[in-house]
């Protein structure tokens, strides 16, 4: 669970109020510390539940990855996030290298927002980028080794 300044004040400040108004009901210490932690658990749930209410929204926005191929060996990730960019909410782009060179391959991934990658694909598949004609699609699921498919 992640805490904000805001929360965590509040918190606190419940806690120390529950602590006074408790120290006065009653005369021993740890009995009103122990009442100001319950006040301050139940808080906690509150304020968390609030905050993942709101932000419900923002975690459930998916991605696709795409596969762009055919780009020009010159090309780097920030001018093909910039390109794709254009489309849509663009969370990553990987270009592949040769292991042993370590030159570009021509071909890479973007992973991008899935309510604008199929707008993506119907814009930049056989667009011209850098002189050459890309080859973009929706990328195929990793194939598993293990699995008899």
């Amino acid at each position: 669970m992640k805490f904000s300044n805001s929360h965590t004040m509040i918190i606190a400040l419940i806690t120390l109020i529950g602590a006074i108004i408790f120290s006065f009901i009653s005369s021993t210490a740890a009995i009103a510390f122990a009442l100001g932690a319950v006040l301050s658990g139940f808080a906690n749930h509150y304020l968390n539940t609030n905050q993942d209410e709101n932000m419900m929204g923002d975690e459930n926005q998916s991605s696709k990855t795409l596969y762009v191929g055919n780009l020009p060996y010159r090309a780097n990730e920030s001018e093909v996030k910039d390109l794709f960019s254009e489309y849509g909410e663009v969370f990553a782009v990987r270009l592949m290298k040769d292991k042993r060179t370590g030159k570009r391959r021509g071909f890479g991934f973007v992973v991008m927002s899935s309510k604008d990658a199929d707008y993506a694909v119907s814009k930049l598949n056989e667009k011209e980028f850098g002189q050459r004609t890309l080859k973009v699609r929706e990328a195929n699921d990793p194939k598993n080794e293990d699995s008899s498919d």
